[in-house]
């Protein structure tokens, strides 16, 4: 059974999108092809400055709570960039990664 936690993808992609808008809106951000791959860039940079912080080889001790921050960071700007492009994240996962777990024809 599901967590209850679980949320489909366009759900997320839909709360991401809404929040993604308010900031684009607040700061007039135009969300062109540079924004979509330098926030990506920022936000894996952020996860990774997050681990080391918290594997006690960055500048600050890191907590749990950072690492989960940039991890969902990280994904937000994941779909963000999947739906500007048209790609639908579940399908994608499921032809690349789920091809492994198909029995061979």
């Amino acid at each position: 059974m599901a967590d209850i936690k679980t949320r489909d993808i366009d759900d997320l992609t839909r709360m991401v999108r809404a929040v993604s808008d308010i900031y684009a809106d607040r700061f007039d951000i135009d969300r062109d092809a540079t924004w979509y791959l330098a926030k990506l860039t920022e936000e894996l940079g952020e996860l990774t400055a997050a681990y080391l912080n918290r594997a006690g080889q960055g500048r600050r001790d890191g907590t749990p709570q950072a690492l989960e921050h940039e991890v969902a960071d990280l994904l937000a700007f994941v779909l963000l960039f999947a739906q500007w492009q048209g790609i639908d994240p579940a399908d994608a996962l499921h032809a690349k990664w789920g091809a492994y777990l198909e029995p061979a024809t």
